[in-house]
């Protein structure tokens, strides 16, 4: 630091001025590939007092005239009793219906809900026939969610894993502070997508609006339209034949294969040149930004 002119270091280039300042000393560079658990260990991957559902044994719900925490009381008495399908009928936009299930479950919401529905789920496979409001799906950490029409702001905030998929367009934000999993948009996506995304993929089959990935760390975004704009330390990659194939799986999966094929969707990945960050001096951020 010493060595370097403030002179200097305005002639340089942005990945010159990072090396410069000292900011590779200590990089993560693959720990987002660490094992943290033994895949082998299934009983670690349930929770004992889950309930044992049969998926064949089904019923419904009229949420009409039903608060949102008693139809989410009903859902769980429900399971208890063994039901493995549950129907929602008329849910009319309330809010935080289908919270915290945390076991295997076929939710289906024959309409729209309001915000945070399902959030902080663990196995269910959730169809919800309609829209979703601001931060579906929010802290889901696995199992699926298939919304078929559109969603508001913040669709998948903090998801850790599962796969959240939504055939319509989304709003600002999707999946902010993602840390695993998958979301999947048939339509376009909001500005700041992928803020501070730590792993996991994010797909896009329209367009991205303004600052796509801004400040992530780790993780992937895949673009299939136009990006207004890339956020600070997003930067294009090279799109493998193994991104090819996950891409033609996953989209084919939910019915959202583009009739042209995956080989036009733009890779975009953490730049990572902003991950020791905080240890900068204020003058030196303003150097680097």
């Amino acid at each position: 630091m010493a060595s370097v002119s403030d002179a200097e270091l305005k002639q340089m280039t942005q990945e010159e001025r990072v090396t410069a300042l000292g900011m590779r000393t200590e990089q993560l560079t693959g720990k987002s590939l660490y094992i943290e658990f033994d895949p082998d260990a299934t009983e670690r991957f349930t929770y004992p007092w889950a309930p044992d559902v049969d998926f064949n044994k089904r019923t419904e719900i009229d949420t009409d005239d039903l608060t949102t925490t008693e139809v989410n009381s009903k859902i769980r008495e429900l399971m208890a009793e063994g039901y493995g399908t549950i129907v929602l009928k008329n849910p009319r936009g309330k809010h935080s219906l289908g919270v915290g299930v945390l076991s295997r479950l076929n939710l289906i919401i024959e309409g729209s809900t309001g915000y945070f529905g399902v959030g902080l789920i663990d196995g269910p496979n959730v169809r919800i026939n309609g829209r979703v409001g601001w931060s579906c799906g929010e802290n889901m950490m696995s199992g699926t969610v298939l919304v078929e029409k559109n969603a508001g702001s913040t669709f998948g905030a903090a998801i850790r894993g599962g796969d959240l998929v939504c055939r319509g367009s989304v709003g600002s934000r999707t999946g902010i502070d993602q840390k695993g999993g998958t979301i999947i948009v048939g339509g376009d996506t909001g500005a700041l997508s992928g803020f501070m995304m730590q792993r996991g993929r994010m797909v896009v089959c329209g367009n991205a609006g303004k600052n796509l990935g801004d400040s992530m760390y780790d993780g992937t975004i895949f673009v299939g339209g136009e990006i207004k704009s890339l956020g600070v330390d997003a930067v294009e990659a090279e799109l493998t034949d193994l991104d090819k194939a996950w891409l033609k799986r996953k989209l084919t999966q939910y019915g959202l294969m583009p009739d042209k094929g995956v080989d036009h969707f733009t890779k975009v990945v953490a730049g990572k040149q902003l991950w020791n960050y905080d240890n900068l001096e204020p003058s030196e951020k303003k150097l680097i930004l």
